[in-house]
């Protein structure tokens, strides 16, 4: 019977990486801040809207919003709808600068 080979974890080289600022800056952010993409390809019912909001109740914002660095939505409109929704006033994003 073979033996199960051991997992070794492989080396990363951090050197490769790009730059922290490509990388992505994580911030809380106040909601009238940012700007949803009036192109957003994507449209959440008022159902969707409430149930992403009941999960954010029940289990946090777990999931940032995207943004660029003018401040407008990449992904997560349906998140950024739910937060208006209850009444907050910030939200954790993620500013992407090298994307628009």
């Amino acid at each position: 019977m073979r033996r199960a080979a051991k997992h070794r974890p492989r080396k990363r080289n951090f050197e490769a990486l790009e730059t922290p600022s490509k990388l992505g800056r994580h911030a809380l952010l106040p909601l009238d801040e940012l700007k949803p993409n009036p192109r957003n390809p994507r449209k959440h019912s008022r159902e969707q809207i409430r149930a992403i909001a009941r999960s954010i109740e029940a289990f946090g914002f777990n999931a940032p919003i995207l943004i660029d660095s003018n401040k407008q939505l990449i992904a997560g409109h349906g998140r950024f709808e739910a937060a208006k929704l209850l009444g907050r006033s910030e939200i954790p994003v993620i500013c992407l600068d090298h994307l628009s």
